[in-house]
């Protein structure tokens, strides 16, 4: 899903540029106001569980592989304006570092996996957030099912309003395999929010607030 330099056009890669850094603006505004000296660590520690996780791949139909996104979990465990500066901080180390992903598409990369599924997997989860239960883990699930679906989808309109596939083509495609990579991410966001409410139940809370933490 990280797309690589060449193929967005100069109007799409632009423009998805601006309305990234606006999002991620507001993602700073909004974390400075509302995050407490102790939430500080768990946005460090939420980034390298997300970065680790997303070094593991796991097959899906037709040889393929995916690999989890982690933008629901962090929306559920952070809030989406903190979820957001997580994933953009991900996503910025693979492309500078590991080249994973285009310079200048970067933008899109943060548009498409730090905010369209932070924001989507927030969305999702606020529907079923409570108490814990099967609600709840069926909540966890879409979301992450969901997430990474409207990410690629996002990525394959993309691709075709730059002339680089034609969307007949590419929105199937990527739609289709990543319902299957999203089937993983649901079942990995469910099995990472279990763990934590084992040992740190005082982590998952923000959504049931209704705000971020503070």
């Amino acid at each position: 899903m990280h797309i690589p330099d060449g193929f967005l056009d100069l109007k799409t890669w632009g423009g998805l540029a601006a309305v990234s850094a606006g999002t991620v603006g507001w993602a700073i505004a909004r974390t400075n106001k509302t995050l407490g000296e102790k939430q500080v660590p768990v946005l460090g520690v939420s980034a390298a569980f997300i970065f680790a996780a997303q070094m593991l791949n796991f097959p899906v139909a037709g040889g393929t592989s995916g690999h989890f996104l982690g933008g629901a979990l962090a929306a559920i465990l952070l809030g989406p304006a903190s979820g957001i500066l997580v994933m953009t901080t991900v996503l910025l180390i693979q492309c500078l570092v590991f080249q994973d992903g285009g310079l200048t598409a970067l933008g899109a990369n943060i548009f498409n996996m730090g905010v369209l599924a932070v924001l989507t997997g927030w969305g999702v989860y606020a529907l079923f957030a409570g108490k814990r239960n099967l609600i709840s883990r069926v909540g966890a699930f879409l979301a992450g099912l969901v997430s990474v679906v409207i990410a690629a989808s996002a990525c394959a309109i993309e691709l075709a309003f730059s002339g680089t596939v034609p969307l007949r083509v590419a929105l199937p495609a990527m739609a289709g395999v990543h319902v299957l990579i999203g089937i993983g991410e649901g079942l990995i966001t469910v099995a990472a929010l279990e763990l934590i409410f084992r040992v740190r139940p005082d982590l998952i809370g923000s959504l049931r607030s209704g705000k971020e933490r503070s």
